[in-house]
């Protein structure tokens, strides 16, 4: 299976609300990966089972760049919200385990 189509797990407050509430995973996808590829690349890397994967494609912003303001564009993004089977997780986001910082 095509394990690259998964680029890295999206931590954000967002994110981690998801995770604990929804049991519902965010991650940073290849742009040409479709639901089914998502879906075996997170059962083959992580022993789960998924539910549902929604995807979404983030088009390319125009911003303005350098001295001369010259017109650039962001590049284009996909993520995937995996849903997973209750009683899963995925411990990347240890959902729970937080450690208090004592100073």
């Amino acid at each position: 299976m095509k394990t690259f189509a998964i680029t890295k797990p999206v931590i954000t407050e967002k994110s981690y609300k998801l995770a604990s509430t929804l049991n519902v995973y965010t991650f940073e996808v290849a742009i040409h990966t479709t639901k089914n590829q998502v879906r075996e690349a997170i059962q083959e890397i992580f022993p789960v089972t998924v539910t549902a994967v929604r995807t979404v494609t983030q088009q390319p912003r125009a911003h303005r760049v350098g001295r001369k303001r010259l017109l650039s564009h962001k590049a284009k993004r996909k993520r995937a919200l995996v849903t997973l089977k209750t009683g899963d997780s995925i411990d990347l986001f240890n959902i729970g385990s937080e450690e208090k910082v004592v100073k």
